[in-house]
């Protein structure tokens, strides 16, 4: 099974873990990457490489980065890429979105996670015409973590 988590997903067990909500994200989050196998995968793309990068907070940026060194990089080919990225924003998806659902799906991930409660709602509206499942994170670890 091969995993796309989002930037969103790839912070939260830096936030503020103070409310209830973002601690059981941030343990949903921290559960799926302690159960990586030859059976549970993720990837990383150029996408998630970039967004990281425009992280102001370095500490949290250096940490996402020395995970994400350690996830197979899978490069999308370029004219795909972008055109799937501008029929996705032309559905309501935001660049980023769009650019990770685009980067997951070539990528054969099964599913992208996120955190991102607009995303999600953008994600489910078109969901039959969006070529994985975008799930939330709570949602996602409690199918796989079960």
């Amino acid at each position: 099974m091969l995993l796309y988590l989002d930037m969103c997903c790839l912070k939260r067990p830096f936030d503020d873990q103070s409310q209830p909500r973002i601690r059981l994200e941030a343990e949903a989050v921290l559960g799926l990457i302690a159960l990586e196998s030859d059976q549970l995968r993720f990837v990383r793309s150029p996408a998630l490489v970039l967004e990281n990068s425009r992280n102001p907070l370095k500490e949290r940026a250096i940490r996402v980065a020395q995970w994400l060194m350690t996830q197979p990089l899978a490069i999308p080919e370029p004219g795909l890429l972008q055109q799937r990225t501008a029929e996705l924003m032309q559905m309501g998806l935001k660049n980023f979105d769009a650019l990770h659902v685009a980067s997951a799906e070539q990528a054969g991930a099964i599913a992208l996670g996120s955190c991102d409660d607009r995303f999600l709602a953008a994600a489910k509206r078109n969901a039959g015409r969006i070529n994985l499942r975008v799930v939330g994170i709570l949602e996602l670890a409690r199918e796989i973590l079960k």
